[in-house]
């Protein structure tokens, strides 16, 4: 897989780095010269000096080999109209902007864009749930925020030697892992809950606090 990641800020640079870990090939273009230059020096990926509003830089970039391509500046603009330019390009099957100002979100859905992302907004989401319900030790929304990950330590101790799908499914949360001594158990017929367990719950977002309840009162 190949990935063009335009802006080489604390959100561009933090995903570049993710991605290399994982054996990706990353092609950076970031438009401030010495922040390039500084970035080139200290990372695996391949940075490109230059404007990605500008079809010659971003050929420079090989886009006609990329198959995903991520506008993550600080600067709408140039994040919406870098992502226009690669349009052009068949080879890419996805295209994922960051948003800085969410009244502008409508203008990327209108021009076609794949996935809008909305960095402060997601932190301020995670915050607000880190704080209203501390039960949780780590949560992630998706689904638009119809259903959430729910990463729990097992609490109940009326629950401990009881078959894991007694209790799961139901129609509105699932136990998609057990984790024991760090080791990671899909529950199967025969799988119980331990003491000391973390389990992983899918759960509609209506029932957070049913499961949360259930499995750590």
């Amino acid at each position: 897989m190949y990935v063009i990641i335009v802006g080489a800020g604390r959100v561009g640079l933090n995903l570049s780095q993710s991605l290399i870990r994982e054996g990706i090939n990353v092609t950076i273009i970031e438009s401030d010269e010495a922040v390039s230059e500084e970035v080139s020096e200290n990372s695996d990926a391949l940075v490109i000096y230059g404007d990605a509003t500008s079809v010659r830089i971003l050929e420079d970039a090989d886009i006609s080999d990329a198959d995903v391509f991520v506008a993550a500046t600080g600067d709408d603009k140039v994040n919406l109209l870098s992502a226009v330019l690669s349009q052009n390009y068949e080879n890419i099957k996805k295209r994922i902007v960051r948003v800085n100002d969410l009244e502008h979100e409508s203008a990327f859905k209108n021009v076609g864009i794949d996935v809008t992302v909305s960095p402060e907004s997601a932190v301020a989401t995670y915050l607000e749930r880190i704080i209203t319900r501390p039960k949780i030790a780590d949560l992630i929304v998706l689904g638009r925020g119809s259903t959430e990950l729910l990463d729990l330590k097992l609490e109940n101790k009326k629950l401990i030697g009881k078959r894991v799908l007694d209790y799961s499914p139901t129609e509105n949360f699932i136990v998609c892992a057990v984790y024991e001594d760090n080791e990671l158990i899909i529950p199967q017929k025969d799988t119980i809950f331990k003491k000391n367990q973390r389990i992983s719950v899918i759960t509609k977002a209506d029932y957070v606090k049913e499961a949360t309840k259930l499995f750590s009162p």
